[in-house]
């Protein structure tokens, strides 16, 4: 079985504007995320986004956008050798597609990535700037690592919850 890091995108891997994005000239990639990943990738897990994107739905932007977008966060990725495998993405809102079971908080995206690339959800974990992320992952059974937005993964923090028990846990800076 494979094991993943998986990752919220807006705030974890791009500057959070609080907004949708909806443009690819407002879609600034945290290069400072590649370095901690990397070493991850290095030592055989796979870089999996997992990402509500329900501006879709609401016509702000559309899928082609999203696709430009990814295309710079993965080729960013790959100039340093680290690969993203995978970016799930749901497109539903509510208020406009009503309920599904991608958008996170529900773990649809995860269930279908651990599903697709054969993931042993116990040597996984899911990183996100937001609180449903964390249900999101642990509803699939993975560790979830709550960070403020934009703040630096922590390589050894990742380290320590994938050897423990813990499936919540705050960063130091969700502690302060």
């Amino acid at each position: 079985m494979n094991k993943a890091i998986f990752l919220d995108r807006d705030g974890v891997l791009n500057h959070e504007i609080n907004d949708y994005i909806t443009k690819l000239e407002d879609f600034e990639i945290l290069t400072y995320q590649i370095a901690p990943l990397k070493r991850l990738h290095d030592e055989g897990y796979l870089l999996i986004i997992i990402t509500n994107q329900g501006g879709i739905a609401q016509k702000r932007y559309t899928e082609e956008a999203l696709a430009e977008m990814h295309k710079g966060l993965y080729a960013s990725f790959e100039a340093q050798g680290a690969l993203i495998t995978h970016a799930y993405y749901c497109k539903h809102h509510p208020t406009v597609s009503g309920d599904c079971d991608c958008r996170k908080p529900k773990s649809g995206m995860l269930l279908e990535a651990i599903a697709t690339y054969d993931i042993d959800p116990a040597q996984s974990v899911m990183i996100g700037d937001k609180q449903r992320d964390v249900e999101a992952a642990n509803g699939a059974g993975v560790k979830g690592i709550l960070i403020a937005p934009d703040e630096q993964i922590d390589y050894d923090l990742v380290k320590l919850v994938l050897a423990g028990d813990k499936f919540d846990v705050l960063s130091a800076a969700m502690l302060k």
